[in-house]
């Protein structure tokens, strides 16, 4: 684990995406890059916004989406009071972040990878493939269920072999199941799967990376308080029935190290 600081940045930019603009409940979200020497696709951090409106203790976790010229930019989705506020930012607001925090994917070069990625999962993968010194060995399968251009797709789009699907019910949901079976198979030799993703999506890579043999990582979305270790928020099992922290041990995890059922 790198080492973290905790500093206050200013906002850059918020971006809506998708196709209601405005009305959007997706954004990017573009902070002032915090000086840190090193980061790695994986990792997340901690954001507390200042000002007005925000509780004094409320603190969410994001996973580093991606660093460029303008700064470390976060993808997220309204889903409560919280990520409501954060969509109503401006430039020149103050956050006060913590991180990088948590563990990384793997990164091999010259291994076939196949990355999973389940809607708000596929965040931490725009980060992964723009650094990845051989994109030609990736390969994406990204499943959906709001419109393509709410998700930073298109920046992986053409840069990676890609596969998106369009999850609008219960049968678009199996023959997703399918696919997700079928990708698992065909890297289950000497390939790599990673995958990030809502609970469900995660134990069913899970289920396949076992019973094909394959090596794989998953991040595990869970709720994170403090995101240091010390609220034990977000514990899941291990292999052995023991609790262990999300955000201290991971959030990645070998598929063959965490109990998701």
């Amino acid at each position: 684990m790198f080492a973290n600081q905790c500093l206050d940045v200013k906002v850059v930019e918020l971006k809506a995406l998708g196709p209601d603009g405005d009305a959007s409940k997706f954004f990017e979200l573009c902070l002032e890059y915090p000086g840190w020497k090193q980061w790695s696709a994986g990792q997340f951090v901690m954001l507390r916004p200042q000002g007005p409106g925000f509780e004094p203790l409320w603190a969410r976790a994001f996973s580093i989406c991606r660093v460029d010229e303008r700064g470390l930019w976060v993808f997220f989705q309204v889903m409560g009071r919280g990520t409501r506020k954060m969509s109503e930012l401006t430039p020149g607001d103050i956050i006060t972040l913590w991180g990088p925090l948590g563990n990384w994917f793997y990164v091999r070069p010259d291994t076939p990878t196949l990355i999973l990625a389940g809607g708000l999962g596929l965040a931490p993968f725009v980060g992964y493939v723009l650094a990845h010194p051989k994109p030609e060995n990736l390969r994406l399968v990204f499943g959906h269920t709001a419109p393509l251009d709410c998700y930073p797709y298109a920046e992986l789009a053409g840069r990676v072999a890609s596969e998106a699907f369009f999850d609008q019910g219960p049968s678009d949901l199996q023959a997703f199941i399918a696919l997700i079976q079928d990708r698992v198979r065909e890297f289950s030799k000497d390939g790599l799967v990673l995958a990030c993703g809502p609970p469900r999506f995660l134990r069913t890579v899970r289920t396949f990376a076992l019973k094909e043999g394959a090596e794989a990582q998953l991040s595990l979305e869970n709720r994170m308080a403090c995101g240091v270790g010390a609220c034990l928020g977000c514990v899941v099992k291990d292999d052995k029935g023991n609790f262990v922290q999300v955000c201290f041990r991971g959030p990645v995890f070998r598929a063959d190290e965490v109990n998701l059922d």
